[in-house]
């Protein structure tokens, strides 16, 4: 035993030695990075500077771009992904322009470049930190093969209004999920070196509080006090930071009345001073000129001067810094110091990129687009993140008694809608559908009869019902494939209504009474309100728009080839009338207790407290349809001796939190077990719970593990009365289980 633990020591000391080699190889190439950077810039002129901080896009108009590049007038193009016209350029700045800096080119990869994963909601719903980091290592490699070098990615708002378009973009509703995915997201464009020929620099966004849109419309103002700030919308972006993040992007949205890309307070003081971070600020596209519609600049030259000294060192294709940075400077409005910083840290995250030594993209490199290794971890996306929400008597996975299948539904063959918002380069022409994926599998032994009932999600038509009526007559089963196009999720694509558009309910409800099960199989970018849809349906499995291989992971999780795992990121609503729904909500003084009189239920000429009194909608009670962190499976699991490693801490200890799951069902398959915790009494009002920590835990049928979360009581703090962030002596619930409303619960103290 002895000599087991000098071993582990030594290898502990040897582990430590080269982290501190590391860490002072890295400091070394650090100081010669500054070296360069300041040598720099006491070459440059005014113009080159303000010419890095020059963001345009590329129109096409070659000849104009290369006078730009040839001058030092622009630092970063957008939108462009030929290779051969990327060395082009990139060769005009290293052979033409005087001082030879390289150009930084981006692109929005957001889910996928030419493989495409599931939306990022969708792989938020796999719970999964290495799918998502091999997602975005993927979309790297492919996108790197055309000579991108930065991605507006990943979006870490914290989204809790499903009627926000941009909800399909993020990570859900928690800002602990949020910033677990999110970090891993980042590893995964950028990998531990990111001067490597395949890294990507990321750009987490929107800094900060756009997922709080009022009314969930696209560039709303948002109203976020300050402690309510720190303690939900910006941890997710503080975990990027210590991610390692290249570049940030600021919002659309005004906060409080301060517009983000004129916000110092969150740009200087909490991302440079607080959290020490060194890469580049990018405004989001022609967001320093929208602050003159905001009505915070009066024109474009004060947009620019508000822009630069709050701390946006990139303006994405407005050009204002072009136009108006020397002006600002001569009037003394703007510091030299301001401008010279700006470029520092543009030219800092230009050498960790490494192009300054390798700026050109090989043309001749192995093909990687498309490769069988990223279609087959698509799929893999796809199965994780697919969400079981019903399965009436077991009704699914679909056996072998079944020999006839109707499909129907605009979503069934669709291959550019299944692919989901935010696709610029995705090619429909490789998208495995549904019914082709159901076809090509299942086509020579299962009976398959397809008609659409409805031409596309919105289409208001009833002529096609019939047809799907007289088809799911003679049918075993009917897989009803339903949703959303693409086009009615992402940026500006804002709804007030969230049920099923058109007359999708209208054929579900069709097919439903000829006595045939319904398998109501949802591709959606957002939450939708099917309360209804699911009632005429024996089973319900929802899919973010799931990408290039929905079809083949779809058709493997119906016939049981797969068992599906995943779990909400985000509350489903019964209705929009309950929106802002989320778990993590803090209490009332009347906490809706159970129990009360719905709307259908009161009496006539009731008495004005005879309700119960608390807090609760008369129409919709105060459930969701579907809570945070639900998910079903084909198998059941079951939670049991839960236990903690102490009842009494202080807040510089470990909780060791141990429970006993098992796999009660038929079939293998992999449990999400969540972690919540409520502090009881604080000095503010505390959620009622908070995710701290998740696991998957894979079981055979009938096996039992134990799985042990360690949770530092540290991350127990939160920004407190005086605006302070500590951990609050007192008492804590604790829950483990499978979702956000269900699980055992213990307590502990701390003191």
């Amino acid at each position: 035993m002895k000599d087991k633990i000098f071993a582990g020591l030594l290898l502990l000391s040897i582990l430590l030695q080269g982290c501190d080699n590391q860490t002072t190889q890295a400091s070394t190439a650090g100081n010669d990075t500054e070296r360069k950077i300041d040598a720099l810039l006491k070459q440059m002129t005014l113009e080159e500077k303000v010419g890095q901080m020059n963001q345009i896009s590329f129109s096409g108009e070659n000849g104009k771009v290369r006078e730009l590049v040839c001058k030092g007038e622009v630092g970063s193009i957008l939108n462009i992904t030929d290779p051969d016209m990327i060395n082009s350029l990139q060769q005009v700045a290293m052979e033409e322009s005087r001082l030879k800096i390289p150009l930084i080119i981006g692109r929005d990869v957001i889910h996928g470049f030419k493989t495409i994963f599931p939306i990022p909601l969708g792989q938020a719903a796999s719970f999964d930190p290495q799918l998502i980091e091999d997602g975005a290592r993927i979309a790297a490699i492919e996108a790197a093969s055309t000579g991108i070098n930065w991605t507006f990615a990943p979006m870490i708002d914290i989204a809790r209004d499903p009627r926000w378009g941009r909800i399909a973009e993020s990570l859900g509703e928690d800002p602990y999920l949020t910033s677990v995915l999110g970090a891993a997201m980042i590893k995964g464009f950028q990998t531990d070196e990111l001067d490597g020929p395949t890294a990507i620099a990321a750009c987490p966004k929107h800094f900060v509080g756009y997922g709080a849109a009022e009314a969930g419309k696209d560039y709303n103002s948002t109203f976020i006090p300050e402690r309510l700030l720190r303690n939900v919308y910006l941890p997710s972006f503080e975990a990027a930071v210590k991610a390692g993040a290249a570049t940030f992007m600021t919002s659309f949205n005004d906060n409080n009345g301060v517009p983000s890309s004129g916000n110092k307070f969150i740009l200087d003081q909490v991302l440079r001073k607080e959290w020490a971070f060194d890469g580049f600020v990018v405004s989001d596209w022609t967001s320093i000129a929208e602050m003159i519609s905001h009505g915070f600049c009066k024109d474009g030259k004060e947009a620019a001067e508000k822009a630069v000294n709050a701390g946006v060192d990139m303006d994405m294709v407005s050009e204002l810094y072009v136009k108006h940075l020397k002006e600002l400077l001569q009037e003394g409005k703007v510091k030299q110091s301001t401008i010279d910083d700006a470029v520092r840290s543009i030219l800092r995250i230009k050498f960790r990129l490494g192009l300054f030594d390798n700026p050109y993209i090989s043309t001749d490199a192995k093909e990687v687009i498309y490769a069988e290794e990223h279609l087959q971890k698509a799929k893999e996306a796809a199965i994780e993140s697919a969400i079981l929400l019903k399965n009436e008597a077991n009704i699914l996975p679909l056996g072998d008694h079944i020999k006839t299948i109707a499909v129907i539904g605009p979503m069934a063959d669709a291959p550019h809608d299944q692919l989901g918002t935010w696709i610029f380069d995705g090619d429909k022409n490789h998208t495995v559908t549904p019914l082709k994926a159901l076809q090509q599998q299942y086509g020579d032994k299962i009976r398959i009869l397809y008609t659409q009932g409805t031409a596309y999600s919105r289409d208001m038509e009833t002529n096609g019902i019939p047809a799907a009526v007289s088809i799911a007559r003679s049918a075993d089963i009917v897989l009803a494939f339903v949703g959303e196009e693409s086009i009615l999720s992402g940026e500006a694509h804002s709804l007030s209504n969230l049920n099923l558009q058109g007359v999708q309910s209208e054929l579900i409800e069709a097919v439903a009474k000829t006595g045939t099960p319904v398998v109501t199989i949802v591709m959606a970018g957002r939450p939708l309100t099917i309360g209804r849809d699911a009632e005429h349906s024996k089973a319900v499995l929802f899919n973010f728009h799931p990408g290039t291989m929905g079809g083949p992971a779809i058709a493997d999780l119906l016939f049981g080839k797969a068992v599906p795992g995943g779990k909400l990121p985000v509350t489903f609503p019964k209705t929009v009338g309950q929106i802002p729904l989320y778990y993590a909500h803090n209490n009332t003084g009347r906490p809706y207790q159970g129990g009360e009189t719905l709307l259908n239920d009161i009496p006539s000429e009731a008495g004005q407290t005879s309700l119960g009194n608390t807090s609760f909608h008369l129409d919709a009670g105060v459930e969701p349809l579907y809570p945070f962190g639900y998910g079903l499976s084909y198998t059941t699991f079951e939670y049991s001796n839960l236990r903690l490693s102490n009842t009494q801490m202080t807040a510089s200890d470990v909780l060791n939190v141990s429970v006993d799951i098992t796999n009660t069902g038929n079939y293998d398959a992999t449990e999400i077990a969540q972690l919540y915790v409520q502090d009881c009494f604080a000095s503010v009002t505390r959620p009622v719970k908070e995710l701290k920590r998740f696991d998957h835990i894979p079981l055979k049928a009938g096996e039992k593990k134990t799985t042990t979360f360690t949770l530092p009581i540290a991350e127990l703090a939160f920004y407190n009365i005086d605006m302070k962030k500590i951990v609050e002596p007192g008492d804590f619930n604790l829950w483990v289980g499978p979702n956000s409303q269900e699980g055992l619960k213990a307590s502990f103290v701390v003191n």
